[in-house]
């Protein structure tokens, strides 16, 4: 933007080359302040005789002279005799360079530089001056009342610039803008543009943002706007805790409100129209020194601003006794309490289930002659055939069987195919068996010896006593 505004005020640098004289094109210049506008002219012989120097206007089709130095008669000035806004740079007659102080709309136009030479006549050069005007902005609320109806809530202003500025509304909030532009009678122009919305309460003190965009200003200008939506108070009684008993001393109330503008106003009555005599009005608060039954009643407060008048009620209760209150702590501890019974609880439950997974991993695979007899509780008993128990069982006796009793009565049980699906073994093998498994499956006939009841078969075939004790 500087880059381009510089190029803006100095222009293009021209050199006519047939009349050598040097100006700049366009020049840019702002109101109220100074502007140079150089003019040079190069001799192309020692020949060349300059006589004049003039500076010349064109205005509405004419040409008027604005400045005029000559070697002998000195320097005039046709349109500023009584002002020094235009002079010569130097008093030269191949720098004609002018200066026009304290800027005005009317010096915007086009520049004629001309040599008075000989014997090659006029030289001239033109420059085309602008003036721009820097705005002056300014943005402001606009105070109204909340509605149903879509109306200006904010105005932003940028007055007497030229070019027009460009004004914009930045908001969050739901609304639109409307602009106007005025021509002023300097040339200058001044651009109105509102901010209209559905006034609420709600919007009330809300900030949106005039951005004001000029070729004079050096960057965008902000401008914050607080909004202001007037509306009427809103009206809360604050501080009964519904324990106001007889000869309780120093009860409060408060009225608390607030609007646009702030309520200043406060009013306490009752809904007999009545105060009560322990009662005393304190501006917003309602000091109530000795509760009795003429409290119990219902007080009413008032709250003013210049939008309207807005009430509020509260019903008094008067007891007879104060209503104990269980302490805060109390309840916290045993809320503490609980959550951690709950807690030791969960705890309890998970160590469990850990113990008794690692229990069952144990117990796989593993022969426990107790887990045998009493059983592990993990497995379910392997289904056999029991009706080769209801024959009576053989004593053994002391004597040691020969090999042929021995053949003889394992081929008649393998021919009935014993339940347990025991291999045949031999004698001397059957005997150092029974010798390892103790005496608790060498079953007798006496009715106090062993019986099959009392036995339980296990996964690898065997079988043993439920009342028996392992050592």
């Amino acid at each position: 933007r500087t880059a381009a505004a510089a190029s803006l005020l100095w222009g293009c640098l021209s050199v006519v080359l047939a009349q050598q004289v040097t100006v700049h094109h366009e020049v840019t210049g702002y109101l109220g302040k100074k502007v140079v506008l150089p003019c040079n002219i190069a001799l192309t012989g020692p020949d060349v005789k300059v006589s004049q120097v003039t500076w010349v206007k064109e205005i509405g089709g004419r040409r008027q002279n604005v400045a005029v130095y000559h070697p002998i008669h000195g320097q005039n000035y046709p349109m500023e005799k009584k002002s020094n806004r235009i002079r010569f740079l130097v008093k030269s007659l191949t720098d004609a360079t002018l200066v026009i102080e304290h800027l005005l709309m009317a010096d915007e136009g086009t520049y004629s530089c001309e040599f008075a030479t000989y014997p090659n006549g006029n030289e001239v050069g033109t420059t085309n001056l602008i003036i721009l005007a820097k705005p002056v902005n300014s943005a402001e609320a606009l105070e109204v009342k909340a509605s149903n109806m879509e109306q200006p809530v904010a105005v932003c202003t940028s007055s007497s610039g030229k070019p027009p500025a460009r004004v914009t509304w930045q908001s969050r909030l739901n609304g639109n803008s409307s602009v106007k532009q005025t021509n002023n009678s300097d040339g200058t122009v001044t651009v109105i543009r509102h901010y209209t919305m559905i006034p609420t309460k709600e919007a009330n003190e809300q900030q949106i943002t005039c951005l004001v965009e000029h070729v004079a200003l050096p960057q965008a200008e902000s401008i914050p706007v607080q909004l202001s939506i007037l509306y009427a108070p809103e009206v809360a009684i604050e501080g009964y805790d519904d324990n106001w008993y007889l000869s309780r001393s120093d009860a409060m109330l408060f009225c608390s409100a607030r609007g646009n503008p702030t309520p200043v106003d406060f009013s306490w009555t009752t809904s007999n129209g009545q105060l009560p005599k322990t009662a005393e009005v304190q501006g917003q608060r309602l000091l109530v020194k000795r509760v009795d039954y003429t409290v119990n009643t219902t007080f009413i407060c008032q709250a003013t601003n210049r939008v309207g008048q807005v009430s509020a009620q509260q019903i008094i209760l008067v007891r007879d006794q104060p209503v104990k209150r269980q302490s805060r702590n109390v309840g916290a501890l045993a809320g503490g309490i609980v959550g951690g019974f709950l807690a030791l609880a969960v705890l309890g439950i998970i160590v469990f289930f850990i113990l008794h997974r690692r229990h069952r991993r144990a117990s796989k695979g593993s022969f426990d002659p107790k887990a045998r007899a009493l059983g592990n509780g993990t497995a379910q008993p392997p289904a056999h055939d029991f009706t080769e128990l209801d024959r009576p069982l053989k004593p053994i006796t002391g004597r040691k069987l020969e090999e042929d009793d021995y053949r003889e009565e394992v081929t008649r049980e393998e021919r009935r195919h014993p339940p347990y699906g025991y291999a045949p073994r031999h004698p001397e093998d059957e005997e150092e068996r029974f010798d390892q498994l103790g005496p608790i499956l060498r079953f007798s006939s006496d009715p106090h010896g062993y019986e099959y009841e009392d036995m339980e078969s296990q996964h690898d075939g065997s079988i043993i006593s439920k009342t028996a004790v392992y050592v």
